[in-house]
């Protein structure tokens, strides 16, 4: 199983599978005995059987809506946020969603095709978790998260842009 790097760049196991959306006419199926992450818009359909459950988490795609989930974020272990391509910028947009609109306090974690270049950016969009693409080198991946030391816009990791932390 791939590793997962935090946010404040430490490595550890990853016990989450992604299940995948079931095709049309089959029914979802999750692993016996292993932590999974289903599509939101299924946790959501099954709420009643996955609601309160710490082994199960939501994936959402780059076209899902976080919307979905108002209200019921909180309930859950861990959002992950799939990046299909490094070009689809929609999931930093989720992400910061999650974090901002809808409250969401647990892990978020990035999976897909995610990149070096791209953690730092992730993480001023409120992930915390990021499992990186297969050919990329999880060494590298502590740097990379903080290449920048000063950012000039406000975020979910900074409420004040540099010229008001500056000024105080």
């Amino acid at each position: 199983m791939p590793e997962v790097i935090a946010a404040d760049g430490a490595l550890f196991e990853n016990r989450w599978v992604v299940v995948e959306r079931p095709a049309e006419g089959e029914s979802l199926t999750i692993p016996e005995g292993q932590a999974a992450l289903i599509p939101a818009d299924l946790w959501l359909a099954g709420y009643d059987q996955f609601a309160g459950r710490e082994d199960i988490g939501v994936w959402f795609d780059s076209h899902d809506e976080p919307e979905l989930l108002a209200g019921k974020a909180q309930e859950l272990p861990l959002i992950a946020v799939n990046f299909p391509r490094f070009v689809d910028g929609r999931g930093y947009s989720i992400g910061r969603l999650l974090r901002e609109r809808f409250g969401y306090r647990g892990e978020l974690r990035a999976i897909g095709d995610v990149l070096l270049d791209q953690l730092q950016f992730m993480k001023r969009c409120g992930f915390d978790a990021f499992v990186l693409r297969a050919d990329k080198d999880i060494t590298k991946a502590a740097r990379c998260l903080n290449f920048f030391s000063q950012t000039y816009q406000a975020a979910t990791d900074t409420d004040q842009p540099l010229f008001r932390r500056r000024a105080s």
